[in-house]
């Protein structure tokens, strides 16, 4: 994608725009009748917000991928209400909604009011082709147990649609990440058969990894290949809570951007909050920029004598350049 097809982009540094953004949601946890979970998280409240600040933002995503446990009990009731939110979000922002299952939610119930359809108990494996990057959503759920597992047919089946690899490369979503975690409690839930899902994915045109489960942001490498978790929307488990323990807060919900690049994917977090403002520039500090030559950009905005940062940074209300 050329930089004058990203509506607003001005290109002032190395990198080009990138050829595909994608919205990534995870743990929604969602309750039927808009009860509160636990008792005390409004979750589609956080959702809500979450999807305003994209808006405002101006992203303009190609997909929206949300990895799982959308609804806490696998209640209708809690997936057509979710889907009611997302659904005219995602039509404003103009992107496909990938839909990927969790080990809180139930396959009969989830296809018939997230994928209107069918399903007798399958794995809900998916191909989302989205002009020219592929997104795989395979269903790491194991029938009435919270761990995740993927079986010896849907790798075989893995391996099948990536025998042919994808114009801009594959990203593949599920609800267990292939990681270890920090909070010990959560091993037992991990996802099994790890080795052999990473002897299909090895070498693949797989450029990233995209999971929830976790309740907090993480990364790392599996078979090479990045691994971006996504925190919940819902509520988030606290890393630094005392070792052996499990605490989840209702604080420092968010989610993901994701930007593929052709040298590379970049995964940024963006946290659901109503945070006051300390510092920034307005959009104007922008196009001043965008009209100068490199170097009066870099003299402008880099160089530490520079009025340009100061003066700005009194007229937006904060300080200068970070």
């Amino acid at each position: 994608m050329a930089a004058s097809q990203v509506p607003g982009f001005v290109q002032i540094g190395h990198h080009p725009p990138p050829r595909h953004t994608l919205v990534h949601v995870s743990d929604t946890h969602f309750l039927a009748g808009h009860a509160p979970l636990y008792g005390a998280v409004d979750t589609d409240l956080a959702l809500g917000h979450a999807f305003e600040q994209l808006e405002r933002s101006g992203v303009r995503p190609s997909g929206i991928v949300i990895t799982g446990d959308l609804a806490d009990l696998g209640e209708p009731d809690a997936y057509r209400r979710l889907r009611d939110l997302v659904e005219p979000a995602a039509k404003r922002l103009g992107a496909e909604i990938i839909w990927v299952m969790g080990n809180h939610d139930e396959r009969a119930p989830f296809a018939a009011e997230l994928l209107d359809e069918a399903n007798a108990g399958e794995p809900l494996d998916r191909v989302y082709e989205l002009d020219g990057l592929r997104v795989v959503a395979l269903d790491s759920t194991v029938p009435g147990f919270h761990h995740g597992d993927v079986t010896e047919e849907q790798l075989d089946w893995l391996r099948g649609v990536l025998a042919t690899p994808a114009p801009d490369g594959t990203v593949l979503a599920l609800h267990h990440p292939p990681l270890p975690s920090p909070v010990e409690l959560m091993a037992i839930l991990e996802l099994d058969n790890q080795p052999r899902l990473a002897d299909v994915l090895r070498g693949s045109d797989v450029r990233a990894i995209l999971a929830g489960h976790l309740h907090y942001s993480t990364h790392g490498t599996f078979a090479g290949i990045p691994v971006s978790v996504a925190a919940a929307t819902c509520y988030t488990i606290d890393v630094s809570a005392p070792r052996g323990t499990l605490r989840g807060i209702d604080a420092a919900q968010s989610v993901n951007v994701v930007n593929v690049y052709d040298s590379g994917v970049v995964h940024s977090i963006v946290p659901i909050n109503d945070a006051a403002q300390v510092a920034g520039f307005s959009d104007a500090v922008l196009d001043r920029l965008a009209a100068m030559s490199p170097d009066e950009r870099r003299a402008a905005f880099s160089d530490k004598s520079s009025s340009f940062n100061v003066a700005d940074a009194e007229a937006s209300g904060g300080p200068g350049a970070s």
